[in-house]
């Protein structure tokens, strides 16, 4: 069995150890240093926020046994996909496999933003009245299946190689709870590490409840392609312990930090704002 086909076999294992390991230190991080205080009780949103997680992951399962790893391999045995039709170099297709998966990831993020439709899903994600490493993962199983065949599509067209796809399933998930982390670091780290990774005070400016600052720092794990594409802001107006987290209308912790209440809510009212082709920023927001 060589590396890549140990990677395939034990795939499920290697993610669910990054995951509880990153939480862990994630989870001691908040409580030893946080950055902001918590509104809504810690057990509602963690029970509700995990109990997703629980829901999306066996309905990934069941929709898609062969998951992304497994239609990476079949793409390699069968020379479907850019890398694999130019025949890369593995040392070369890894990295560039896993940068062009997290700028697609960008785009999946920004159209969610831009499409009415898919921002009702996605609100779940930002309805959260909380900004913890929970709120990372918090996401509606609809969304997620919209994003694994987005995914599906990726690999397809790019052929990245077994190993890449685990390296992008791994660091998408654990910097997602890294830059969601309730933790306070000192502002010259931040600095530094914004350059090279999404950190937690760039990506809370995203949860504003803001319409201009929510539909700003898009990424997830690079941080280059807001500044790339103009859509990257530096602070809050009001300050990371001022400023308000979550949904314009949607302030009821029954409503969207339980469980029932994320499910539903891509289906209560009317889409007013926040998606960016409705955006009706005043004057003051902008400058």
């Amino acid at each position: 069995m060589n590396f890549e086909q140990f990677v395939l076999a034990h795939e499920p294992a290697i993610r669910l150890g990054f995951f509880l390991g990153v939480f862990a230190l994630v989870a001691l991080w908040e409580v030893a240093a946080p950055r902001r205080a918590l509104t809504v009780s810690r057990a509602l949103r963690w029970a509700s926020n995990l109990g997703l997680v629980a829901l999306n992951t066996v309905a990934l399962r069941l929709l898609f046994p062969l998951a992304a790893v497994g239609l990476a391999a079949f793409c390699a045995e069968n020379g479907w996909g850019l890398l694999n039709h130019f025949e890369a170099p593995f040392w070369l297709a890894v990295p560039l496999a896993v940068i062009a998966m997290d700028f697609v990831i960008w785009l999946q993020h920004v159209m969610v933003h831009a499409v009415p439709a898919l921002w009702r899903l996605h609100r779940v994600h930002h309805a959260d009245l909380d900004y913890d490493l929970t709120t990372g993962v918090r996401f509606h199983p609809l969304e997620i299946i919209l994003s694994m065949l987005i995914k599906f599509a990726t690999i397809v067209v790019l052929g990245p190689p077994v190993l890449a796809v685990v390296i992008f399933e791994v660091l998408l998930n654990a910097t997602s709870m890294f830059n969601h982390g309730n933790v306070r670091m000192p502002l010259g780290l931040d600095r530094v590490l914004r350059l090279f990774v999404v950190t937690p005070d760039m990506h809370r400016v995203h949860h504003s409840i803001e319409d201009d600052e929510t539909n700003s720092n898009f990424g997830f794990n690079l941080p280059w392609w807001d500044r790339l594409f103009g859509t990257y802001r530096d602070q809050p107006r009001a300050g990371h312990l001022g400023m308000t987290i979550g949904i314009r209308d949607f302030t009821n912790p029954r409503e969207v930090d339980r469980l029932d209440g994320m499910l539903l809510l891509p289906f209560r009212g009317e889409i007013k704002d926040y998606a960016i082709n409705r955006r009706t920023y005043s004057d003051e927001a902008t400058r």
